[in-house]
């Protein structure tokens, strides 16, 4: 608390009296928002956390700013077991349909349902809150006061979870026992929702609303889902029962996920011994084969053709197709690709490798027209098959009409003018928070120029995450912002890399995100780990004293610039072969490289068994392409770009050839850009099957 007197007592200016307030400081012409701006984080602090409703008269000034609701939520926050409805009222008026006005309904509902004061809540309740612990807490409060709740309405749609429910959702599933409402089909149709999102924890805590036979049931099953291995092995003894082959039928597909040699082995086991459906007999080969192909079992072709007709799915199609280009075998995989369902076979992908393959068959006047199709479309395999043809890339770029009285508009809607007040007090978390919360209020114009405003003020993220659909995808200046340029370039070229491939990796990685943290605690623009980044602090010799500086942008660009040029060394310069051992590490790349090193690039990308890293490979070098467009205005080739494995890359001089970027009036822009969208959030580390975290 002496700190925050401290605060509180510089908070009073120069002058003793609190009569003199620091706006009457301001100097004639000053800024009136840069003024606020720089003294609402000290007030923020003492509502937070001084005296009592101290912060009012530190405030005075503060009334217009932005985040002046903030102030009188945090001093409502602090005393929240004491606030009575009034108040609570009373703030809410004041800012209606804000998100100050339900950070503060929600807390003090909360707080309301803990004393189970449920008059009071049910008066201040709106059932628009996607809480769901105060939906049941609703619920509670409704049965409480002898009202009667509509089962299929208000209690079904939250029993039907794939997830665990909170603690205050007790009550109302215990009136619904009570009530008879909760049969057991119910309780089966949410345990398949919850094994089939792999929460085996919750399985077993719904297997104990069951006796006998039926909890024995739910209890294998929970078993299946959180050690597969064990319930094959206890399966010796279980009765040939339909919940029983259910799940085995999930186990198999668990199991074979991480070990398809040890599935394979149970399946010849236990195939006999239980009389699976058709369903579940298809479901478990194909699982198996699936498996057996992302790890290139020498079987895994047999089992894929050895599939019944009706068992085959799009994996099992793809991986067929993938078994055939990695055994360079052009024939087996033109006829994989044309068992394809109609959706893949109209994907950029399949239609460029169908070409490709025919090329190999020496048909290339069939080729041809596949690739002046493909060639179109503004992504990855769109940009190889130009380059087949030798023809000017398609990116229909577009732009946001200037409109100055729709973006002062905006900037004045409240939810909008505090999302960018955050942001420029560096409070991302804050800002994001108003940012969604205001978003779904907007037209799709006024989405467009509410992302538009952001970028222009730096906060760059919003434009990659908003404008994901549709025609969004042609503003390219928005989406692909040529931001830090000036370090970007001197920082890629001290590491010896192109600058295109450097802002490709930050907008896959973070898609802007300075805070970013992933889940394999990856941190920052470049997503770096903290130890990789210690040690290259070292040797460039710059300041580093844990995890949260990756936050600076200065940092982390200089430090993962330098990661990516050592790691390009060690494959001869390539910056693809680096690019997929930057998301799935460079053991798996090794193994990769010495089953397939004989592929061409655009082969070999198709045949990485990750998921993930298939698609990371392809989306940072369509990229790369389109960020070296943005910054030149022409490209150097994406196939210039894919030297063969073993021979060796150097970065584009500034004269050397470069290909021209056209938007022929023949092109869809829709379509043509929807592969270089990115998802709305950060990419995570998951792949299939499960992907080496990269040491970066």
């Amino acid at each position: 608390m002496t700190m925050v007197l401290r605060l509180f007592q510089s908070a009073l200016c120069l002058i003793g009296s609190l009569a003199v307030t620091c706006a009457s400081a301001a100097t004639p012409g000053s800024d009136e928002l840069a003024l606020q701006r720089g003294r609402f984080p000290l007030v923020w602090e003492v509502a937070r956390h001084g005296p009592d409703d101290a912060w009012r008269k530190l405030a005075m000034g503060l009334e217009s700013y932005p985040l002046y609701p903030y102030l009188e939520l945090a001093g409502l926050q602090k005393k929240l077991p004491q606030l009575t409805s009034d108040e609570v009222e009373k703030f809410l008026a004041a800012w209606p349909d804000s998100l100050p006005a339900q950070t503060l309904r929600e807390a003090f509902l909360l707080e309301l349902a803990k004393h189970g004061d449920w008059k009071n809540f049910l008066t201040l309740y709106v059932d628009t809150t996607r809480s769901k612990e105060l939906q049941c807490d609703a619920l509670q409060a409704r049965i409480a006061v002898g009202q009667t709740p509509d089962f299929e309405h208000d209690v079904a749609p939250l029993w039907l979870s794939a997830t665990a429910l909170p603690v205050a959702c007790d009550a109302a599933v215990a009136w619904a026992r009570q009530q008879g409402k909760l049969t057991p089909a119910l309780i089966w149709q949410r345990i398949d929702l919850a094994a089939g999102a792999a929460h085996g924890e919750l399985v077993a805590t719904l297997a104990g609303l069951f006796d006998g036979d039926e909890r024995t049931a739910a209890e294998r099953m929970a078993l299946a889902l959180r050690d597969p291995a064990a319930a094959m092995t206890q399966s010796s003894a279980w009765p040939d029962k339909p919940r029983v082959r259910g799940a085995l039928a999930l186990a198999f597909e668990r199991l074979a996920r991480r070990d398809s040699d040890t599935a394979e082995t149970q399946w010849a086991k236990l195939a006999t011994h239980f009389h699976f459906d058709a369903e579940q007999r298809g479901r478990i080969l194909r699982v198996i084969a699936v498996y057996r192909a992302s790890s290139y079992a020498p079987d895994a072709l047999a089992r894929l053709n050895a599939l019944p007709a009706d068992a085959a799915d799009d994996a099992a199609r793809e991986w067929h197709v993938r078994l055939a280009l990695a055994a360079q075998d052009w024939k087996t995989a033109l006829v994989a690709l044309e068992k394809m369902s109609p959706a893949q076979q109209a994907d950029a992908r399949w239609r460029y490798l169908r070409a490709r393959v025919l090329v190999k068959l020496d048909r290339s006047d069939e080729a041809t027209p596949v690739f002046q199709s493909v060639a179109q479309e503004a992504n990855f395999h769109g940009f190889l098959a130009a380059d087949w043809l030798k023809q000017p890339y398609t990116i229909c770029p577009t732009q946001v009409d200037a409109d100055k009285a729709q973006e002062d508009a905006l900037r004045k809607r409240p939810g909008l003018a505090r999302a960018f007040e955050f942001f420029a007090l560096n409070r991302l978390t804050e800002a994001r928070r108003e940012w969604d919360y205001t978003l779904p209020q907007l037209d799709p114009r006024d989405r467009r120029f509410a992302a538009d405003i952001a970028s222009r003020l730096g906060w760059y993220d919003r434009a990659v995450y908003t404008l994901n659909q549709g025609d969004d995808l042609h503003l390219y200046d928005l989406r692909f912002p040529l931001a830090r340029r000036a370090q970007i370039e001197r920082d890629a070229h001290a590491a010896g890399i192109d600058p295109a491939w450097a802002y490709a990796i930050i907008r896959a990685e973070s898609a802007w995100t300075s805070d970013a943290k992933s889940g394999a605690d990856a941190w920052g623009l470049m997503q770096l780990l903290p130890g990789t980044a210690r040690q290259l602090a070292k040797v460039e010799k710059v300041s580093f004293s844990g995890a949260a500086d990756l936050f600076d942008p200065d940092l982390n660009i200089r430090l993962g610039t330098r990661y990516l040029g050592n790691m390009a060394l060690h494959y001869d310069g390539s910056p693809w072969l680096a690019t997929a051992a930057y998301n799935a590490g460079a053991d798996p790349v090794g193994r990769w490289i010495d089953a397939r090193d004989s592929l061409e690039p655009d082969f070999f990308i198709e045949t990485i068994p990750y998921k993930e890293t298939r698609e990371y490979v392809a989306r940072v070098l369509a990229f790369s392409v389109i960020y070296d467009w943005r910054l030149h205005g022409s490209v150097q080739s994406l196939a210039s770009r894919l030297q063969r494995i073993g021979q060796a890359y150097t970065p584009p001089a500034d004269d050397a050839a470069r290909k021209a970027v056209v938007c022929p009036a023949a092109a869809t822009p829709t379509e043509a850009a929807r592969a270089a969208a990115v998802p709305a959030t950060p990419k995570t580390q998951s792949a299939q099957p499960a992907v080496v975290s990269p040491q970066r």
